[in-house]
């Protein structure tokens, strides 16, 4: 009789730890699953505030897609070069540097669309004045005297500033830039470098910019 009693003491002895082991089991899945609910929830939680960032940015940046490719009606893939004009205040920069890549401060040589049809343009030069994420920022230059019309230009709201003489004209012609409208670039579209500006008249011309195109 008491070898019975201490066998089914030992079962239940048995029994007893095998619960205990099922219960730790049980216990570590729910701490792990707990621990991936969390982290789930963290990175969700992250993804939200990038969106909402991204959605507080100003009317310049979140409306418009970066330079890319595209398959026109023939099904051929070409390069859009330009994007919407850049209104408000530029961000802007300085940093001129003769390595073929088109750099703030330097007057290119580039496909710029008209105003009236960003779906045509021609190629003329341009002065870079900075970057809006990967697109190049420029005002385009002219060897036409708008002094001569400049309050029939002004009227039409255009404003010109002259820039002088430069690497970017091989007749060296007097050159003026324009002040009121910013053009968005793909570098894509930049065919060579021309010249770089001088720093100080660089600045002049963006002291005028802000005056027109930052209103």
């Amino acid at each position: 009789m008491a070898r019975v009693l201490y066998a089914h003491a030992m079962d239940f002895s048995s029994l007893g730890r095998a619960l205990g082991d099922a219960a730790v089991r049980v216990g570590k899945a729910a701490l792990q699953g707990a621990a991936t609910g969390a982290r789930r929830s963290a990175s969700a939680s992250r993804t939200a505030k990038r969106r909402s960032n991204t959605g507080s940015r100003s009317s310049n940046s979140h409306r418009v897609t970066r330079p890319s490719r595209r398959a026109d009606s023939r099904g051929t893939t070409a390069t859009v070069r330009s994007g919407p004009d850049f209104t408000g205040r530029p961000p802007t920069s300085y940093s001129p540097t003769p390595d073929g890549i088109a750099d703030p401060g330097e007057v290119v040589w580039a496909w710029v669309p008209y105003e009236e049809d960003h779906t045509q343009g021609k190629d003329r030069p341009a002065l870079i004045i900075g970057r809006d994420d990967d697109w190049l920022l420029a005002l385009q230059v002219t060897s036409q005297d708008h002094d001569r019309d400049a309050q029939q230009e002004a009227r039409a709201g255009r404003f010109w500033m002259d820039i002088g003489t430069g690497g970017w004209d091989p007749q060296r012609r007097p050159s003026e830039v324009r002040l009121d409208r910013i053009v968005r670039l793909a570098p894509d579209a930049v065919r060579r470098e021309g010249a770089a500006l001088d720093r100080s008249l660089f600045d002049q011309v963006l002291r005028e910019v802000d005056r027109y195109a930052g209103r």
